[in-house]
C-alpha cells in the first residue's frame, strides 16, 4: 500500500511545480532585519510533529525521484529503504543544526518543538551522521564529497545548498538561534559566509523545492499539495525565495549587475536582437543561437529568466545564480531560439527577460535591486516563394517578341524586356534566382544579354532586372530562337525550383534593296527606261513601270535615279565614268520633252517652255 501511495505522489509531483500559494509571502516587504522578523511570523504559522513522526515522514519529503520506494540519505545520496527499520538501521534522523546546540537537551521521540522541526530533520546514513557529530558547516571553497575539513564538516557538492537554506530558515524561525562567522558556541552554528556562499553555487533543485512543499502539505499557487500526514503546514522562505538571503544575512549593498549585449545603461538594463535569419515556408526552425549573459560585480545574485511569445532558452525560471567571486567578473551563455512554425510567410518573434532578483538598494545605480531588466529579442523571417514573371504587373510566363522584316546590312534592331519577381507576401517574398539559360533556334542570330543572377545579385521580390534581345542582320533569311529561363528561390532553407519562363524571338532578313533605274530588266539603262519611266509618270508603282526606289510611287525621286545610272550596268552599277554619259543639257532637254508630252496627253496643260 506504502509503494501505490509513494507512486501515486511521485507521479503528483512530477505533474506539478512546488510553489506557494500567491499570498502566501505578502507582509514580506522589507529588508534585512525587518524582512527577518516579517518571515518568521509568517513561518511560525505551523504544525508541529513529534521527533518520532519524523521516523515515518522521510518517505513522503524525501523520497527519491527515480525510486518511489526509496529515499535520499543527506551527504552521500544514497538511496535506500524508507521504511523506518531499527535491526539493521539502515538510516537515522540527522538533526542539520545540532541537537546539542538548539538548547533542548536530547529530544525524546515525543518531543514536539525546535527540535523536532522537520526543515532541520534529514534522514542519513548512521555511521555518517555519528562522524559529523555536531560540526559545523565550512569552508567555502571546498568542492567535491562530503567529509570533516579540520574542525568543520563539507556536506558534499549535491548538498551544501540544501545545508546552507535549512541554516538560514532555523536562524529566521528560532530567535535563540544565530549563524555566525566565527567559530560557533552556545546556540549558534555556522559558517555564515560558507552557507551564503553555497547558497549561490548550489540553487534549489527539484528535489529541494519538492521536500518543502511537502513539509508543507498543502497546495500552492498551482501546485496541488502533496499528500503528507505528517505535513508541518509552512515553508522554508529561503528556498521558495532564495534572492531574501543577501539582504537578510549579508547587507544591503549587493553590487551585482547583469546584461546582454556589448555594455549595460546606466540603470543597468540592456538588450541585445538575436536574428535566426530567413527561412522558406516549410522549412525547419533554425537552431538556437548562444546569447551570453553578463554579470558585473563581486557578489552573488538569483536571476529570473522568463521567455514570452514564442521564445525559447536553455535557462528559465527564477532558480539561477551567479556565485560569489573574489575579483574580476563573470557570465553565462543562454541558447536562445523560437518555438514555431514556418507553415506561413511572416515574421516569427518572441523575447526573453531577465530579472536581477536582488532585493537591496544601497548598492548603487543599476546594482542589485537597482538593476534594470535585460532583454533578448529573438526573430526569425518566413518567406514565402519568389514568383518569376516577364511583367511585374501580372504572372507572365512566356513572352514572344518578332523583329519584323529587314534589310540585310542595316543595324541591329534591338527589343528591350524584363524579368520580374512578383510579390507573394508584401515583405516576406524570397529573392529570385536566375540559375541557368537554356538557348535553342538560331541563338546566334537572335541573341540576347541575359546573364544569371545568383545569391548576392538575386532579385528581390516586386523589382525587376532589364534586358535586350537583338537581331543579326548579316545574313538572309527566317529566323526563330527560344531561350529557357529556370529559376529557383534565394539560396535559404527551403528553397525550391520554380520552374521557367519561356522567352522566343522570330525575325526576318531580307535581302538589300538596291535602287535600279533599269525598268526593262534587260541589262542597260538607256533611253528604253527612260521611256517606261515616261509612261508610268504619276500612276506607276513598281519596277516595271518606273518605281526606281520601290516606293510605290513614280515620281521626279526615280527620274533622278535614271539620271544617275544612266548608261550603267545594273549587276555592278558601276562607276558612270566607264560609260559615256550624256550631257547634263541634252538629258535635261530630253526630260522637259518627255513631261511636255506627258502633259499634253493627260492633263491637257500649257506647254512648259523648255528651250
Amino acid at each position: 500500500m506504502l509503494c501505490v501511495l509513494l507512486l501515486l505522489v511521485s507521479q503528483q509531483a512530477a505533474a506539478a511545480p512546488y510553489d506557494p500559494p500567491a499570498t502566501y509571502y505578502n507582509s514580506a516587504t522589507g529588508t534585512g532585519a525587518t524582512l527577518k522578523s516579517q518571515l518568521r511570523t509568517i513561518i511560525s504559522n505551523m504544525d508541529g510533529v513529534s521527533y518520532g513522526d519524523a521516523r515515518y515522514s522521510a518517505p513522503y519529503t524525501d523520497q527519491d525521484p527515480n525510486n518511489a520506494n526509496n529515499i535520499l540519505l543527506i551527504y552521500n545520496r544514497a538511496s535506500v529503504d524508507g521504511e523506518w527499520e531499527t535491526s539493521p538501521l539502515i538510516w537515522n534522523r540527522e538533526h542539520i543544526w545540532p541537537s546539542s546546540r538548539l538548547g533542548v537537551g536530547s529530544p525524546s521521540n515525543g518531543t514536539t518543538n525546535i527540535a523536532s522541526d522537520q526543515f532541520n530533520l534529514r534522514p542519513s546514513d548512521d555511521g555518517i551522521n555519528s562522524d559529523r557529530g555536531n560540526d559545523p558547516f565550512g569552508f567555502d571553497t571546498t568542492i567535491g564529497g562530503y567529509g570533516p575539513v579540520g574542525s568543520y564538516w563539507y556536506p558534499g557538492d549535491a548538498d551544501i545548498g540544501d545545508v546552507a537554506r535549512a541554516q538560514f530558515y532555523m536562524a529566521t524561525r528560532y530567535t535563540q538561534l544565530s549563524l555566525t562567522d566565527s567559530f560557533p558556541s552556545g546556540e549558534q552554528m555556522g559558517d555564515l559566509s560558507s552557507l551564503v556562499a553555497w547558497h549561490y553555487r548550489d540553487v534549489p533543485d527539484d528535489f529541494e523545492r519538492r521536500r518543502n512543499h511537502a513539509i508543507y502539505g498543502l497546495a500552492g499557487d498551482g501546485a496541488p499539495a502533496i499528500n503528507n500526514p505528517y505535513r508541518q503546514e509552512n515553508r522554508n522562505p529561503y528556498v521558495d525565495h532564495p534572492e531574501y538571503v543577501w539582504s537578510v544575512f549579508k547587507d544591503q549593498q549587493n553590487d551585482s549587475q547583469l546584461y546582454v549585449g556589448a555594455s549595460p545603461s546606466a540603470n543597468g538594463s540592456s538588450s541585445q536582437d538575436v536574428n535566426l535569419g530567413s527561412v522558406l515556408v516549410g522549412a525547419s526552425v533554425p537552431s538556437s543561437q548562444n546569447v551570453t549573459l553578463h554579470k558585473n560585480g563581486l557578489d552573488g545574485t538569483y536571476y529570473e529568466v522568463t521567455p514570452t511569445g514564442a521564445a525559447t532558452s536553455s535557462v528559465s525560471g527564477r532558480y539561477n545564480a551567479f556565485p560569489i567571486l573574489t575579483s574580476g567578473t563573470s557570465s553565462k551563455n543562454l541558447s536562445v531560439g523560437l518555438n514555431t512554425t514556418t507553415a506561413t510567410a511572416g515574421l516569427r518573434s518572441g523575447s526573453i527577460a531577465i530579472d536581477n532578483l536582488d532585493i537591496t538598494t544601497s548598492g548603487g545605480s543599476g546594482r542589485g535591486a537597482n538593476d534594470g531588466n535585460d532583454s533578448i529579442n529573438v526573430t526569425l523571417s518566413v518567406l514565402d516563394h519568389a514568383n518569376p514573371s516577364f511583367e511585374l504587373a501580372s504572372d507572365i510566363n512566356t513572352l514572344a517578341l518578332d523583329f519584323g522584316t529587314v534589310s540585310m546590312g542595316s543595324m541591329a534592331p534591338t527589343l528591350d524586356f524584363d524579368i520580374a519577381n512578383l510579390v507573394s507576401t508584401a515583405s516576406f517574398t524570397a529573392g529570385l534566382d536566375l540559375d541557368s539559360i537554356v538557348p535553342a533556334g538560331d541563338s546566334s542570330v537572335l541573341s540576347t544579354d541575359l546573364t544569371t543572377f545568383t545569391g548576392a545579385s538575386a532579385l528581390d521580390a516586386g523589382l525587376t532586372n532589364s534586358f535586350t534581345a537583338m537581331l543579326d542582320t548579316s545574313a538572309v533569311g527566317m529566323f526563330s530562337a527560344s531561350y529557357t529561363l529556370n529559376f529557383s528561390d534565394e539560396d535559404l532553407a527551403g528553397a525550391i525550383g520554380l520552374g521557367s519562363l519561356t522567352l522566343s524571338l522570330t525575325g526576318n532578313v531580307e535581302a538589300a534593296f538596291v535602287e535600279s533605274a533599269d525598268f526593262d530588266e534587260d541589262g542597260d539603262i538607256d533611253g528604253a527606261d527612260f521611256l517606261i519611266w515616261q509612261r508610268g509618270f504619276g500612276m506607276g508603282t513598281s519596277l516595271a513601270t518606273g518605281d526606281a526606289n520601290n516606293d510605290m510611287v513614280v515620281d521626279g525621286a526615280d527620274l533622278a535615279i535614271w539620271q544617275d545610272q544612266y548608261g550603267s550596268l545594273p549587276e555592278s552599277l558601276v562607276s558612270a565614268a566607264a560609260v559615256p554619259e550624256p550631257t547634263a543639257m541634252a538629258l535635261l532637254a530630253l526630260a522637259c520633252l518627255s513631261l511636255t508630252q506627258f502633259g499634253r496627253g493627260r492633263f491637257s496643260e500649257p506647254e512648259n517652255d523648255c528651250s
